[in-house]
């Protein structure tokens, strides 16, 4: 079984800044990539960022410039640095890990979501 634990979610101002953390435990044979999808309220999920193993990223065009996306892979974690938050960034934050078990296929695997707001 593998497990994803997101923390740092939070209410800030626009123009604040909030650092997302992500772990991933349990039977894990290897990592492949690791990201962040979100979720506003009515809206679909997105992807926000994700960065392979050997430390590729992605970054949606709304969030370039302001979001940094970094990962740790001895502690198996992943980390999103948001700065200048806007109301626009609020949503339910998804850590995700494409990851492979032990004698197993590569799947996706995802944590439970972080509440990030953004208000004023």
């Amino acid at each position: 079984q593998v497990q994803i634990v997101e923390s740092g979610g939070g209410s800030v101002q626009p123009g604040g800044s909030l650092r997302l953390s992500c772990a991933a435990s349990g039977s894990i044979f290897r990592i492949y990539a690791m990201g962040w999808y979100r979720q506003a309220q009515g809206q679909q999920r997105e992807l926000v960022a994700c960065i392979s193993s050997v430390g590729s990223t992605i970054y949606v065009d709304s969030v370039k410039g302001r979001f940094t996306i970094s990962k740790d892979n001895a502690k198996k974690m992943v980390y999103l640095q948001m700065n200048g938050l806007q109301p626009e960034d609020t949503a339910v934050y998804f850590c995700y890990a494409q990851a492979q078990q032990y004698g197993s296929f590569i799947m996706d695997f995802w944590g439970q979501g972080t509440q990030v707001t953004v208000s004023s």
